[in-house]
């Protein structure tokens, strides 16, 4: 079956790009994971759409990503194909106060945009290494800013594959959470409605959310960002530090030593040690003091996590 889909594909791929048995450590910002049997960067929506729809049809399991700053993909690499929005699809423009920018446009590349055409609302956003696709699906935030505060709407593909616009006020946004991710929904691409404000002031903002970043984030290891949701009434870095994980590792897996909210790779870290790693946090900190963490990393190609949409 895969075989006979990548012959499709072929023909179907005309600008954008088309691999067999491509490594993913190469694509995530963990810098691990095994190969995907299909991997493809649609060049066009309509490249996007045909891909989505050939899958389905052919009954091959796929996950959209973007960025990869989210993902843990298995040693195993993912038996099916991966659809990479975050290689070619990430075209961004400025109308007024309006940014329009496709899903594979990394956030930091939006957020440059609307500083060089003096809006703001996006300084919470420059330092975030996702992909817009993947921040919308998951209403990313930071220092006290959501995607939520300035989304106008966003299109996507159903997993029917038509084509909606999702107006904000019904996209569901809370935390770590959409419409879009519920569903199973594809972003094609997002507008974000802004204020005019001088340069000078945003650039000042960003700057300073940068040196944040970089004085409390393990910024010189690969990892995923922050590896788990913040638990209601609780900051997960917290409990890990007050459970005694602080530099807890296994193998070249590391709860960081600078900030105990993100599991680094600190060298050669495999999937499976990750895994490992975070499946013990969760243990202790709930025998400690009865809190569930829930992952914000997505996992992928694990057979107790796999987070592929299936047709």
């Amino acid at each position: 079956m895969i075989q006979e889909l990548c012959q499709t594909l072929k023909k179907e791929i005309a600008t954008g790009t088309f691999l067999e048995r491509e490594p993913m450590s190469r694509h995530t910002s963990f810098k691990i994971g095994g190969p995907a049997d299909i991997f493809v960067q649609p060049a066009t929506v309509e490249e996007l759409c045909q891909v989505l729809h050939t899958a389905r049809e052919e009954k091959v399991p796929f996950f959209v990503m973007g960025n990869g700053s989210n993902l843990l993909v298995s040693d195993e690499g993912f038996r099916g194909m991966i659809v990479h929005t975050g290689g070619l699809l990430k075209d961004v423009s400025v109308e007024g106060n309006i940014v329009c920018a496709q899903a594979g446009a990394k956030l930091s590349a939006v957020a440059k945009a609307a500083l060089d055409n003096g809006l703001s609302g996006l300084e919470f956003a420059a330092g975030i290494p996702g992909s817009l696709g993947g921040a919308v699906s998951m209403n990313a935030g930071a220092y006290g800013g959501e995607m939520k505060d300035v989304l106008l709407d966003v299109d996507v593909i159903t997993k029917e594959g038509e084509r909606l616009t999702i107006p904000a006020e019904d996209m569901e946004l809370s935390y770590r959470h959409s419409v879009v991710f519920q569903k199973n929904y594809v972003v094609v691409s997002a507008r974000m409605r802004l204020v005019p404000k001088d340069k000078t002031e945003i650039k000042g903002r960003m700057d300073e959310l940068a040196q944040a970043r970089k004085s409390k984030q393990p910024l010189e290891y690969p990892s995923a960002g922050s590896t788990f949701k913040r638990p209601e009434g609780y900051f997960a870095g917290k409990l890990i530090q007050d459970a005694g994980l602080k530099g807890y590792t296994v193998g070249g897996a590391q709860v960081s030593e600078k900030h105990s909210g993100f599991v680094v790779n600190k060298g050669s870290a495999t999937a499976e040690e990750v895994l490992f790693l975070i499946r013990q946090v969760q243990k202790k900190v709930k025998e400690q003091f009865d809190v569930e963490l829930e992952p914000e990393v997505r996992m992928l190609g694990f057979s107790d996590g796999n987070v592929a949409v299936l047709p």
